[in-house]
């Protein structure tokens, strides 16, 4: 362990992998990231949604928010939304929400139950809100999904 470090560089460091892994799936060319994080007894769940060309959408939507003219270089803009990167999207972002779990526990820590952070392209800006308690396991019908969709609408329709 890093002395020098202390739980907030860890925490940082973390939270700015997401966003970078996050913009690598969007090759920069996103206006906002919306990363959904959630820990709750033994389950981890990790999202993402985008606002690209004023429309938000999920990572396997991207190419709905293509505007045919758009082009990065000569070629026309398409994104890679494979099952295999949007996968990798999440191991990275699961990996490094087990990690934040890891340096709670390290520097004696509560664990937030929810992350929901904000990532404005053009400003650099990185802004997060943070829960303790549960969010959905106290309820049989909620999940992490439901949460994360929840959400996905009330920033859709300027709520969030």
């Amino acid at each position: 362990m890093d002395l020098s470090k202390v739980f907030e560089d860890y925490f940082s460091e973390l939270q700015a992998d997401m966003v970078a892994i996050c913009l690598e799936y969007v090759e920069n060319e996103a206006e906002d990231i919306y990363i959904y994080c959630s820990y709750e007894p033994d389950m981890y769940g990790f999202d993402v949604f985008f606002k690209i060309n004023g429309q938000f959408v999920l990572k396997h939507n991207l190419n709905d928010a293509v505007d045919s003219a758009s082009t990065i270089g000569k070629k026309a803009l398409g994104y890679d939304t494979s099952e295999q990167r949007q996968e990798a999207v999440l191991d990275i972002g699961l990996e490094n929400l087990e990690k934040i779990h890891e340096k709670c526990k390290e520097f004696g820590r509560e664990m937030p139950t929810e992350i929901k952070l904000h990532y404005n392209v053009q400003k650099n800006s990185l802004k997060g809100k943070y829960r303790y308690d549960l969010v959905y396991s106290n309820d049989e019908e909620l999940l992490p999904d439901d949460i994360f969709e929840s959400w996905f609408e009330e920033v859709k329709s300027g709520r969030g």
